[in-house]
């Protein structure tokens, strides 16, 4: 077999791996519903920070943690109702949504000091601004690793 031919069929094989594991359907309704998931996640988030900065040191990792917990009931609805339309079984879908909410924002608040600090030795952003672009730059890591926890785990749906 040509190398040309081995590229291509490796490249067959990871299109499949890409497509089993996000459905163009499924994955592009989560996009959609995670922008308006994500707009008012990034508001809560600036908000809060903007309200306790004046008030605490490393007001973004207080206003991260809060603003987290605020936003799984409202991203459990529209992903349940509208991604992967399962249906009864709320409390034990919304406990593992929960738990892959809780796991992704672990990783994100543990990630965002290190992400600010990049951002302030990296790019021209003053020390006020490098929370909020830290925030942006850390959201389509975590809009992978969240659907594909959600789709395997917290509504357990193999496809759409």
């Amino acid at each position: 077999m040509s190398s040309g031919a081995l590229v291509g069929a490796s490249k067959n094989r990871f299109m499949a791996w890409v497509v089993g594991h996000f459905p163009p359907g499924q994955f592009g309704r989560y996009l959609i519903v995670g922008l308006v998931n994500t707009a008012f996640a990034y508001i809560s988030f600036a908000g809060l920070t903007v309200l306790l900065t004046p008030h605490i040191p490393f007001a973004y990792l207080v206003a991260s943690v809060i603003s987290s917990c605020m936003n799984i009931t409202f991203a459990f609805f529209s992903y349940k109702w509208f991604i992967f339309k399962t249906k009864g079984n709320y409390l034990r879908e919304w406990s593992r949504c929960v738990t892959v909410y809780g796991g992704t924002c672990a990783l994100a608040i543990a990630l965002l000091p290190f992400s600010v600090y990049l951002v302030r030795h990296l790019t021209s952003a003053d020390r006020s601004a490098a929370p909020y672009i830290a925030g942006v730059v850390q959201m389509p890591i975590f809009w992978i690793l969240g659907f594909l926890g959600h789709k395997r785990y917290s509504f357990g749906v193999r496809s759409s």
